[in-house]
């Protein structure tokens, strides 16, 4: 399912949230984003090869795939760039990862083939130029990648905020935004969080961070959208208070399983 999270005639971002075949277990589901300005594109987590061919085929209904400029991935993982090889035969794009994982990228691609197409954004992060418009990324370390990054779209207000945000529900379920109170949806993040972010640490000097920006949008890889101040002002609250990763660490954890 592609759905228009934001169109002004020149500025375009469009979400897709059905791609991954759930069925019997075959991938979590996950979310893809087309940003387009004034004819220029670039997509957001783009995902694995079982999304690469719908992928195309929903991008083509809103511009020609060929002309795609960038790929911007927010960490390594398969369910986000593991099929870059196909884009960087199809297109001229260039990808934008940390420079955490910049050496990383090669092992999802032929020999050679990603030579000189590869951007590492420093730890810092980095204004990247898209058409008229410029996508910002924005620092999101340890939430969950060690090198990790969410990409800020003044335009729309929106930021791709890769897992964090991330919840655990159906393909077509994901296309619906959580407006107003945060309420049940909680539960649908809570258990992800607590396992997938690295620590409190990391979430309450993120949130402070991101409470700067202006925000209408916060969109995650996995599950529901949030829309409005409400809801990620909810947000906000919530992940500074919540304990995660080695938060939750005990000698549990690392005891042996054959003692």
């Amino acid at each position: 399912m592609a759905t228009e999270l934001y169109n002004d005639g020149a500025h375009l971002c469009v979400m897709f949230t059905d791609l991954v075949r759930e069925a019997h277990g075959e991938g979590v589901q996950a979310n893809q984003f087309l940003v387009i300005d004034h004819g220029h594109g670039a997509l957001i987590d783009p995902g694995g090869n079982m999304t690469y061919n719908a992928l195309y085929m929903e991008c083509a209904r809103h511009f020609s795939p060929q002309r795609l400029a960038m790929i911007l991935a927010s960490h390594a993982d398969p369910d986000i760039v593991a099929s870059v090889s196909h884009w960087l035969v199809g297109t001229d794009c260039r990808v934008y990862i940390s420079s955490v994982w910049a050496n990383f990228v090669p092992h999802f691609c032929g020999a050679g083939r990603t030579a000189g197409r590869i951007v590492a954004i420093p730890d810092p992060g980095a204004s990247i130029v898209l058409g008229d418009a410029v996508i910002h990324a924005v620092p999101a370390h340890f939430l969950h990648s060690a090198g990790n990054f969410q990409f800020y779209d003044p335009v729309a207000k929106m930021l791709f905020s890769g897992d964090l945000g991330g919840s655990m529900v159906s393909g077509a379920f994901a296309a619906i935004p959580i407006e107003g109170d945060l309420g049940e949806h909680i539960a649908a993040m809570e258990g992800f969080h607590r396992r997938y972010m690295a620590a409190n640490k990391a979430l309450r000097l993120w949130a402070r961070m991101a409470r700067q920006l202006e925000l209408e949008w916060l969109v995650p890889q996995h599950g529901r959208p949030l829309k409005g101040g409400r809801a990620i002002a909810q947000f906000f609250d919530w992940i500074e208070g919540l304990e995660c990763g080695v938060d939750l660490v005990t000698d549990e954890t690392y005891r042996l399983p054959f003692a």
